[in-house]
C-alpha cells in the first residue's frame, strides 16, 4: 500500500464506504451535521437529505459524498427508484422535511474476503487542496481598489486590513493555511492590521476573521462563491511581468496569448515611465503571446523566441519553469521535423526542431504533468522510437512524456506478460491505457498526479487486475473493484 504518513487501522468491509465518506466529510468546512447525513443500516448505505438545505449545501453534500448531482436532484424530487447500472437507489419520505436515499451494499464474491480492508488516515497528515487551488487557473491579475495586498520581493505577500482599531483580534484564513481559524494571527499597527506571508506563485482564496466574525476584504473585487451562500476573496501571487518599451503615443496597449484564449480586450497594460507593463501570475509551462498596440498585433521586440502558428503568423513565446528537451536520434536527411502533442493542440506547424549532429532537438517548458506527443517528420507522424511508454495502439499510438513525476506505479511477478499498462481516473480509464516499461520482470511507470484521490487498475495482456501491492480498494459498478490511491499536497 502507498505510504500515507498517517495512522492506519483496519475495519470490516461492511463499514468501508460509511467510514471513508464520514472521514472525508469531517475534514470539510461545510456547516452540516455529517453524522446525520450518512449511515450504514442492515447492509444498506443510507443518506438522509434535508429538503430545507440551500443549493450551496446540496452541492456540498454532493461533493463530499461523491453523489451525482442528477441523482441528488431525483432524490429531492422523490422519484421512487433510480437506476445506477448494477445497483438501485431507492428514495422514501421520512417526514415533512427529510428524504432518505439508500442502496444495498453488494455482498463480496468468493475469494474477496482477504482483500476486504479499508484504511483511515489521520486527517492532520492529509492536505489535498493547496496545490490544486494554487494552480487551478492559467493566469491571474488582481483587482484592488486600495493597496490592501502588496507583493514584496522574495515571494512575500503583505495583507493589510485597514481600520478595526477597536477589534481585539484579527486572523487571516485561506487556502494557503488550510482555512485555519487560529493559525495565522495579524498584527495591529497604526492604520489597522497587517501580516506578511511567503507564498508560491498562484491563485489563493482568503477571508479575515475579525473578533470571531468572518469578514471579506471590501477593497478586493475578485471573489468566488463559498459553500455558505457568501463568497471568498481571491488574489494572485505574481511571477511574471510583461513589458513593452516605446509606443509613447499609443492610447491602448493590450497583451494577449494562449493563456487567456487570445482575448483582445482583457489584459490592458499600464504606462509607467515610458514603458507599458502588466504584472500577473502565469501558470508553469510555455505560453504564446502578442501585444496589441492600438488594434495592431505585434510580437514582443525584446523577445527573440518566435514561432509560426500554422496559419501564416508569428507569435512570441515564453516559458515559466524548467526547460526540458525533446530529442530525436537519426532522420538526418529529413527537411523538417516538428513535435506536436496535447500541450499545443497537436499543431504540426508550430514547434519545429533544430538539427544536431545526431538528429534533432527542441528546448521546451512544460508544467508538471502527463503529456502525449509525436514527432512529425516531413509531414509524417511517428511515436518516439526511444520511448517505451506509449498510449493507444496502431496509427493512434502516442508517446507519453511525464514531467516532474511524483508517483511510481510498480507491478512485479508478471515477467511472462507481453504488455502491461495502467488505466484509471488520471487518464479517463482509457484502454489499453499507459503502457509500462519492463526490466528484469518488473513493470514500472512514473506519473505526475495532482493531489487528490485516484482509482486505477493494471491491464496485463488485456486482463484487468487490481494492484496486488495496494490493499486500499473500493467497489465499482462491475463488482470487480478498483485500486485506490491518495496523493497528498506537497509541504507548503
Amino acid at each position: 500500500m502507498p505510504e500515507t504518513g498517517g495512522k492506519i487501522m483496519k475495519i470490516s468491509k461492511d463499514a468501508l464506504l460509511f467510514f471513508f465518506l464520514l472521514f472525508v466529510a469531517l475534514t470539510s468546512k461545510a456547516q452540516l451535521d455529517v453524522k446525520k447525513v450518512c449511515r450504514l443500516e442492515e447492509g444498506r448505505l443510507v443518506f438522509t437529505l434535508d429538503q430545507r438545505w440551500s443549493q450551496a449545501q446540496r452541492r456540498e453534500v454532493s461533493r463530499l459524498y461523491d453523489l451525482d448531482s442528477a441523482l441528488m436532484a431525483d432524490a429531492f424530487a422523490l422519484k421512487p427508484v433510480i437506476r445506477e447500472k448494477t445497483n438501485s437507489w431507492v428514495t422514501r419520505r421520512v417526514d415533512a422535511h427529510y428524504v432518505e436515499l439508500s442502496k444495498e451494499q453488494r455482498k463480496p464474491a468468493a475469494g474477496e474476503t482477504a482483500r476486504n480492508k479499508i484504511f483511515l488516515i489521520d486527517d492532520k497528515s492529509v492536505d489535498l487542496s493547496v496545490a490544486n487551488e494554487r494552480e487551478s487557473v492559467p493566469f491571474g491579475v488582481n483587482c484592488l481598489t486600495r493597496n490592501t495586498i502588496l507583493q514584496l520581493p522574495g515571494g512575500r505577500i503583505r495583507f493589510v486590513i485597514p481600520g478595526h482599531r477597536q477589534s481585539k483580534s484579527v486572523f487571516i484564513s485561506g487556502s494557503f493555511n488550510g482555512w485555519s481559524t487560529r493559525q495565522t494571527p495579524m498584527q495591529r499597527n497604526d492604520s489597522g492590521w497587517v501580516i506578511t506571508l511567503k507564498l508560491q506563485p498562484g491563485k489563493y482564496a482568503y477571508k479575515y476573521i475579525v473578533d470571531g466574525k468572518w469578514t471579506n476584504d471590501s477593497y478586493n473585487k475578485l471573489h468566488e462563491a463559498d459553500t455558505y451562500g457568501g463568497y471568498n476573496n481571491i488574489f494572485f501571487c505574481y511571477n511574471h511581468r510583461f513589458e513593452l518599451n516605446g509606443h509613447e503615443k499609443a492610447a491602448n496597449v493590450v497583451v494577449t496569448g494562449s493563456f487567456n484564449n487570445w482575448k483582445s480586450d482583457e489584459l490592458r497594460m499600464i504606462r509607467i515611465q515610458g514603458t507599458w507593463m502588466l504584472p500577473l501570475y502565469l501558470r508553469e509551462g510555455t505560453h504564446a503571446y502578442k501585444f496589441i498596440v492600438d488594434q495592431q498585433w505585434i510580437t514582443d521586440p525584446a523577445n527573440k523566441v518566435t514561432r509560426p502558428d500554422g496559419k501564416g503568423n508569428q507569435n512570441s513565446f515564453l516559458g515559466i519553469g524548467d526547460t526540458l528537451y525533446f530529442r530525436l536520434t537519426g532522420f538526418t536527411n529529413a527537411k523538417k521535423v516538428a513535435v506536436g502533442g496535447n500541450f499545443n493542440g497537436w499543431n504540426d506547424s508550430e514547434l519545429f526542431m533544430e538539427k544536431t549532429g545526431s538528429g534533432w532537438q527542441l528546448p521546451y517548458v512544460l508544467a508538471a504533468g502527463n503529456y502525449e506527443y509525436k514527432f512529425v517528420i516531413d509531414g509524417k507522424w511517428i511515436a518516439d522510437p526511444a520511448n517505451p511508454c506509449i498510449s493507444g495502439g496502431g496509427d493512434y499510438t502516442n508517446s507519453i512524456l511525464v514531467v516532474k513525476p511524483n508517483h511510481l506505479f510498480r507491478l512485479e511477478k508478471n515477467a511472462g506478460a507481453k504488455r502491461v499498462s495502467i488505466s484509471g481516473t488520471f487518464n479517463g480509464w482509457n484502454k489499453p491505457g499507459y503502457q509500462m516499461a519492463e526490466e528484469n520482470g518488473i513493470w514500472t511507470l512514473p506519473l505526475y498526479l495532482r493531489p487528490g484521490k485516484y482509482t486505477y487498475k493494471y491491464v496485463v495482456d488485456d486482463k484487468w487486475i487490481l494492484d496486488p501491492s495496494n490493499e486500499l480498494w473500493e467497489n465499482n459498478e462491475f463488482g470487480t473493484g478498483n485500486s485506490v490511491l491518495w496523493i497528498e499536497s506537497p509541504t507548503r
